[in-house]
């Protein structure tokens, strides 16, 4: 009960039904009794990680004034870069000691969803790094496959269509967001730690983490567990939105960082999130008689934005 499992989905890449089917019960299993997992054998590799950690760490370690430019409490649709302290994910604790990158899908201006103003909706806003761009929306793109081969494995347990969460996460609200935890003694007090103890908003969130460690996962008796680095790894949970739609099937589970002693840690997640007109609603084989529907039906964008506006000070104020 101390460590969390470990999923190789390599299965996932060769097409065999037996192989799909044994790594999906894998996947469910970790799902109803962890809400996290780590998984090997994806195609992300080493190459590609080490170049968005020199990324992260080279825009990290420009001055403020110029990471201010891309500010993100200046972006209507939630894009650029959040200072630290600009987020606070547990309410009871002081803001987080960490500063962030966030982007989503690139959605030019003359796009209709951003002609018409929908929200979360618009361009990315990038530092003028060089090589910088390209990089990340490559990252970004195969983060989204990723995250689409595990739903579709998930929809072998689900009892839903194959193509049940390909159709929803067209032109998605996905986000990749690179994090900086500076060391722990550079906290404003004892309580402030590197992320408070939260559950994600979304689908699934996929996490690359340095060695540094940090992450710690709640188990289902209140118990705090570290979830250490594991090379070659992702570790996955599973966010709010699949809990609404598995009925609490799948767990959303609460977890924090708290912030290493004497050296910086750096995380990238990727939070899979469908189309902001997406419903979410309980899928017919997660509800019977004895076990009714426990949320009501509400869209992706709606529910993103009201926990946005729990999580950051600048979202409440508009």
């Amino acid at each position: 009960m101390n460590a969390l499992p470990v999923i190789d989905i390599a299965p996932l890449y060769t097409g065999a039904a037996d192989g799909w089917q044994r790594v999906a019960e894998q996947i469910d299993r970790a799902c109803r009794d962890w809400g996290f997992f780590y998984i090997t054998g994806h195609p992300i590799g080493a190459a590609r990680i080490a170049a968005l950690l020199a990324a992260a760490k080279t825009f990290f370690a420009l001055p403020v004034e110029e990471k201010l430019r891309i500010d993100i409490t200046r972006s209507a649709h939630h894009r650029g870069y959040g200072a630290i302290a600009s987020e606070q994910l547990d309410p009871s604790q002081p803001s987080d000691l960490k500063e962030t990158f966030d982007m989503g899908l690139h959605l030019p201006a003359e796009h209709p969803e951003v002609l018409a103003g929908k929200p979360l909706r618009g361009p990315n806003r990038h530092p003028e790094l060089p090589g910088w761009a390209t990089l990340l929306e490559q990252h970004y793109a195969d983060m989204q496959e990723l995250a689409k081969t595990l739903l579709r494995a998930m929809t072998l347990v689900l009892g839903t269509p194959r193509e049940f969460f390909d159709a929803r996460f067209h032109e998605p609200i996905s986000v990749l967001r690179l994090i900086h935890y500076p060391p722990r003694h550079t906290a404003s007090s004892d309580q402030q730690q590197g992320a408070g103890a939260h559950t994600d908003y979304g689908c699934i969130t996929l996490l690359y983490q340095d060695a540094a460690g940090g992450l710690q996962v709640r188990r289902v008796d209140g118990q705090w567990i570290d979830a250490p680095p594991l090379a070659g790894s992702f570790v996955v949970n599973i966010g709010d939105m699949l809990a609404r739609w598995s009925n609490d099937r799948y767990k959303s589970t609460a977890h924090r960082v708290i912030s290493p002693l004497g050296i910086d840690r750096y995380a990238m997640p990727f939070f899979a999130e469908p189309h902001p007109d997406t419903l979410i609603e309980c899928l017919p084989n997660c509800a019977s008689a004895d076990n009714p529907p426990k949320y009501p039906p509400v869209t992706s964008a709606d529910y993103l934005l009201a926990r946005f506006a729990d999580t950051y000070p600048h979202r409440r104020e508009r």
